[in-house]
């Protein structure tokens, strides 16, 4: 114990650890132990225990840990993403991530780390308009054949209305 606190390449936590019991050893007790190390009792108490039972060995090696929380089974996962994309069950234009956690059981952090390994944002979803003119397929063919094979020695102009423009024509003119 005395060569893992004077080397200078041990890790302070095993430098602290072989300081507990060295303390121990000298007849220190626990509040003395506690002042020099700044530790609390509890860990005091756990590394003289832990030295009882394992020896040195037990000083030098942490234990593992169970994982904080255990991950999202794959069934659990499947059905967030199918959910997400079918229209929502309340009166919603989409999923909002407190939904989706209300409807499955799982909390919104979860939703939203599903959510973004997926590449999923109900929020953001884009739709085109179809025209309700009759002759509509034949003028999307007659535009977009300019576009494709123009005729020679023909300039394709494209004019788009812009709801705005009259605003715009207020601020900005010309």
């Amino acid at each position: 114990l005395n060569a893992i606190v004077s080397a200078g390449s041990s890790p302070q936590k095993h430098v602290w650890r072989a300081k507990i019991i060295l303390m121990s050893d000298a007849g220190l007790g626990t509040v003395a132990i506690m002042e020099a190390t700044g530790k609390s009792k509890t860990c005091v108490w756990r590394w003289q225990e832990r030295f009882m039972t394992e020896g040195v060995d037990g000083l030098l090696r942490d234990k593992s840990r169970p994982p904080g929380t255990a991950p999202l089974e794959l069934d659990l996962v499947d059905r967030v993403v199918a959910l997400t994309q079918e229209p929502p069950t309340q009166e919603a234009t989409h999923w909002t991530v407190r939904a989706m956690a209300k409807a499955v059981g799982i909390a919104a952090s979860s939703v939203v780390k599903i959510w973004h390994e997926h590449g999923l944002a109900p929020h953001r979803w884009r739709s085109f308009k179809l025209s309700n003119d009759k002759a509509f397929a034949e003028k999307l063919h007659d535009v977009v054949g300019l576009y494709v094979s123009p005729p020679a020695h023909a300039i394709v102009l494209s004019v788009d209305e812009k709801s705005q423009i009259q605003a715009l024509d207020r601020t900005q003119p010309g």
